[in-house]
């Protein structure tokens, strides 16, 4: 399935089959996560690198032909949103290769995995956690990855809000619950079904996104792409609080007094991922252990996974299934 143009619906289309090039694998795809950044690039809220080019940053499967050292024929590894970086920049020498200058990204520079097959840069992919089924596995690659970069840039918090509860925030209440804090997750008002999965998965409170938080909260992590929940989730936080914007891309933050900002708050964005929070997380997801909600769909109805999310519709994550 390819995005063609911005604004249309993907179309499928028979591609020549990838061929893994020096320090590359090939990888036969079993299930690819749909995620909010692969609607952005199909509705053009963020502009097209590659035209046309196959969405899907959250791919599991199995090693079908290796050109590289890293892993053999055979091997369970899962590929993320960060498909290159070049490790000399300035963004890179300093440990944030996620910023990297000449960065590339899966999904969207190079082919993802709404495919049967997918080449990736060795250096880039990750053995996947023992014991987690392809459905599975595929949400951590990105709703788990950045949700949990989101959630180390919160700080300390015994009490956390999550703005929108999808699938990045169903995973990491799982994460915040196994650390001891409080969630309270702030859904569209009147979605009585979101509320009912949030408080299902844990969360100690559930409510309307613009309403007030029923106490201080220590941080918020905004997940929706809307930017009217950032003057909400300042309003809600203690002086001091840290606000961290998840998305890669939101609609625009309307005006807001600076005495809600003012108490040292903290307003801050998680741009990407790095290597080593996909290293941490996935070492971590096992011990607790995470559990992902899935809604299933064929390669085929990509369309319609999007739709849903694009509606709202899914409570927790979409996933493609493909071999």
């Amino acid at each position: 399935m390819v995005v063609e143009a911005p604004r249309r619906p993907l179309v499928e289309r028979q591609l020549p089959d990838p061929r893994p090039q020096a320090g590359e694998v090939l990888i036969r795809v079993h299930a690819c996560a749909v995620c909010r950044t692969d609607l952005h690039i199909a509705d053009g809220e963020i502009p097209l690198h590659k035209r046309p080019v196959v969405p899907g940053h959250q791919v599991v499967g199995v090693v079908e032909e290796t050109a590289g050292r890293r892993f053999q024929v055979g091997d369970r590894i899962g590929v993320a949103w960060l498909a290159f970086a070049d490790g000399v920049c300035r963004f890179c020498r300093d440990g944030l290769e996620n910023l990297c200058e000449k960065g590339l990204f899966t999904g969207y520079d190079r082919d993802g995995g709404y495919a049967e097959l997918v080449t990736a840069d060795e250096r880039f992919c990750y053995p996947l956690p023992s014991g987690y089924p392809y459905l599975s596995a595929a949400p951590l690659l990105c709703g788990g990855l950045i949700g949990f970069r989101a959630w180390r840039m919160a700080g300390p918090a015994e009490r956390i809000g999550f703005y929108g509860f999808g699938s990045a925030a169903h995973i990491i209440l799982q994460v915040a619950r196994n650390g001891g804090q409080r969630v309270y997750a702030f859904v569209r008002s009147g979605d009585r079904e979101a509320e009912q999965f949030a408080l299902e998965r844990g969360a100690d409170w559930a409510g309307a996104s613009l309403e007030p938080a029923p106490e201080p909260l220590d941080a918020a992590i905004i997940f929706a792409s809307a930017g009217e929940l950032v003057p909400a989730a300042l309003r809600a936080v203690r002086p001091g609080g840290t606000v961290v914007c998840a998305g890669i891309h939101m609609s625009d933050i309307p005006s807001f007094p600076y005495s809600i900002l003012w108490g040292e708050c903290v307003l801050r964005s998680v741009a990407n991922l790095t290597r080593q929070d996909a290293y941490d997380f996935l070492e971590l997801a096992p011990t607790i252990p995470i559990e992902t909600a899935v809604e299933t769909h064929l390669l085929r109805d990509a369309n319609l996974a999007l739709d849903r999310l694009r509606s709202g519709a899914i409570h927790g994550s979409a996933v493609l299934t493909i071999a």
